[in-house]
């Protein structure tokens, strides 16, 4: 039994396991932030522009079924607006890595001058001659 827990210990205790954990709870927070951002802020503002259209009252009923259309495309649209400000987001964290990991361009030597071009050619020739 000793030896269960020490393994679960040092499985719980690697890295990748923490780092997941981290990662989930990130995700979750941040999932927060954006269901805000869709629902809270883009949503209401594309509502003024098309005038206030709710799609989630429209209804279909066949026979004594009740299908909510307006229900399921209210959901397509949130997940579409959720999806572009999640690309958003990640484009301009893309955009940050590279321009941390970017390193700037080592600095080319500069072209030597003529006199430094003719005292270069007068050092090998007298190396050649000997």
């Amino acid at each position: 039994m000793k030896k269960f827990f020490s393994e679960f210990k040092e499985f719980i205790s690697k890295g990748n396991v923490m780092t997941m954990a981290v990662g989930i709870i990130m995700g979750s927070t941040f999932t927060a932030i954006i269901n805000s951002l869709v629902g809270d802020i883009i949503t209401p503002l594309i509502g003024m522009i098309i005038g206030g259209i709710d799609f989630s009252g429209i209804c279909l009923t066949v026979g004594s079924a009740s299908i909510t259309l307006g229900v399921f495309i209210q959901a397509v649209i949130n997940f579409l607006l959720t999806a572009f400000i999640l690309f958003l987001v990640v484009k301009a964290f893309n955009r940050l890595q590279r321009k941390k990991t970017e390193e700037p361009e080592p600095e080319k030597a500069p072209e030597p001058s003529a006199e430094e071009k003719l005292l270069m050619e007068i050092r090998d020739l007298l190396k050649n001659r000997q």
